[in-house]
């Protein structure tokens, strides 16, 4: 392989000049990265061989707070796209054995016997290298964190849909498998939307639960419990007879302060028209 070489020039020249070549060489390097870079370019708008360059030119002036910087924004861009830390390690990896290569070749072409300056050359080029995996890697993980909390509090929204259907009245349809965190979630929502909505009657649809366990009927009776020293009346619908099975087997009981009705239908109708009837009986007469 033919380099370009001018006795004159640094290792930055040197590189800047055989450019061609250095990619060449970092695209057999990282073989499986080679495949995804026109990928990741379209997905990311992530040029891959131009941020290659910028590390290294970066590295070889010592500006290593131009590094750590460069590392952050990457890894929020590698974050935001959902591109994988695989490839990012096998790049960067890749990036360092193509340029020691590179580093190497322009010692034998310099032919002077052993360069302290190239020695600490190489070490630094290491240490900032290390520099900026390392402000990648924690900008990536602290998207990743902070994207997974936000989706977290969404999901537990989403999970509670408490819903008012008048001033006093709310619904709470429940859909899908209970667990412990689940039913923990909910009960704390609950009591927090009692409190700052001053919900007096809450309609529990059960419905969309095909199935409680020993355990966790129990949190649900817990639940309940703190629900009704808040004040406020509870009303369960749409029980299934698997749940209700399950309810009878361990021999608990919904107890006699809180009503059924076998559909939400006839909750909201029986508890709207009270509602109704309380908020005229309410209106002062002139």
């Amino acid at each position: 392989m033919d380099y370009v070489y001018n006795k004159d020039s640094g290792v930055k020249q040197f590189l800047m000049d055989n450019r061609a070549i250095f990619e060449e060489q970092l695209l057999k390097e990282a073989d499986t990265v080679r495949e995804k870079i026109e990928e990741i370019k379209l997905l990311g708008n992530i040029n891959l061989l131009e941020n290659a360059h910028k590390l290294i030119i970066y590295s070889i002036n010592g500006q290593e707070e131009d590094v750590i910087v460069f590392g952050k924004k990457e890894g929020i861009a590698w974050a935001e796209h959902k591109l994988t830390l695989k490839f990012k390690i096998e790049w960067v990896q890749a990036i360092r054995k193509t340029l020691l290569h590179f580093i190497e070749e322009y010692d034998k072409l310099n032919d002077k016997p052993y360069n302290n300056d190239l020695f600490t050359l190489l070490k630094q080029i290491n240490v900032l290298i290390d520099k900026f995996f390392k402000g990648f890697f924690l900008s990536y993980s602290g998207y990743k964190d902070a994207l997974l909390e936000s989706q977290t509090k969404l999901v537990e929204n989403l999970s509670v849909p408490i819903i008012p259907i008048s001033t006093s009245i709310s619904i709470l349809p429940l859909i899908g498998a209970m667990d412990d965190l689940r039913i923990s979630t909910i009960e704390e929502k609950v009591l927090l939307a009692i409190k700052e909505k001053r919900i007096q009657t809450l309609i529990i649809d059960l419905s969309g639960i095909s199935s409680l366990n020993f355990e966790e009927i129990q949190q649900f009776m817990k639940m309940m419990d703190g629900i009704r020293m808040m004040g406020c009346q509870i009303i369960i619908t749409g029980i299934r007879p698997e749940v209700v099975k399950n309810v009878v087997t361990t021999g608990l009981s919904f107890g006699r302060e809180m009503e059924v009705r076998a559909t939400l239908e006839k909750a909201l109708k029986d508890y709207l028209k009270n509602d109704t009837v309380l908020e005229e009986s309410s209106i002062p007469t002139t």
